[in-house]
């Protein structure tokens, strides 16, 4: 469903927005928030992030209830 996390970088932390449907293996590039770049002062490498989603666990019956009818609702609309 997408949403905002917090990623910690070798200069603080950062807010990402997660697109919906990201898939675990996704890669981001954090432009210049990587490791300093060798006799460069003041330039950094760039630090990427992959995104590993969990898919939830220990779902109550109303959950699963829940996602099958989400379940039938999409296969109706193909």
């Amino acid at each position: 469903m997408g949403g905002d996390i917090v990623v910690d970088t070798f200069d603080g932390k950062v807010k990402l927005h997660v697109a919906p449907e990201t898939q675990t293996g996704t890669k981001v590039k954090l432009k210049g928030k990587g490791f300093s770049v060798y006799k460069k002062e003041n330039e950094f490498g760039d630090l990427y992030v992959t995104y590993m989603v969990k898919l939830p666990t220990k779902l109550s019956e109303k959950e699963i209830e829940i996602f099958n009818q989400l379940r039938k609702m999409r296969n109706n609309g193909k």
